[in-house]
């Protein structure tokens, strides 16, 4: 009788066992300081600066505003958009914040399951059918106002981390 696969998984048991899960507080950590990068990450691209994210845009309505109360829910709803309309644009300033939005996102996704909270999954939004026409018009002012709101979201969202979102 060969019990060479047994002997080494009791060997291992005891480091098995101790694998425990990371600590919530540290994911809220992470997701604070990925955000304060994408914000940074946002600043570094000069054009940004000239559109107040509070300015309506004819044309650009479905790129979302400032929400005063966010839950996991919809930061993952408005995160989803706005990495939707990112990856859309051909500037390759772009890229690295929406590798960053998808992280993010998986990011609140564990915070909101740490919650017993699971987000719904995000389909492809109707509103954003147009985008390709409003790209073809206006691709520059697409990007700068895009860009400018995302970053007001993030900082609405990290003040919103500071008071634990619900659902």
């Amino acid at each position: 009788m060969r019990c060479g696969p047994l002997y080494q998984f009791l060997w291992l048991w005891p480091y098995l066992s101790y694998m425990e899960a990371v600590p919530i507080r540290k994911v809220q950590d992470d997701t604070k300081t990925l955000i304060k990068t994408i914000v940074t990450r946002i600043n570094d691209i000069s054009h940004t600066q000239s559109v107040s994210s509070k300015q309506r845009v004819t044309g650009l309505d479905f790129i979302p505003g400032l929400h005063p109360l966010l839950s996991l829910s919809k930061m993952d709803q408005t995160l989803a958009i706005y990495q939707q309309i990112l990856t859309s644009l051909p500037s390759r300033n772009v890229i690295q914040i929406s590798n960053d939005l998808e992280n993010l996102r998986d990011l609140l996704h564990l915070l909101a399951a740490s919650k017993s909270c699971p987000l719904p999954q995000v389909r492809a939004l109707e509103s954003l059918e147009s985008l390709g026409v409003v790209l073809e018009a206006s691709l520059y002012s697409t990007e700068v106002v895009a860009l400018s709101r995302l970053q007001g979201s993030l900082q609405d969202m990290l003040r919103q981390l500071d008071l634990s979102p619900g659902c």
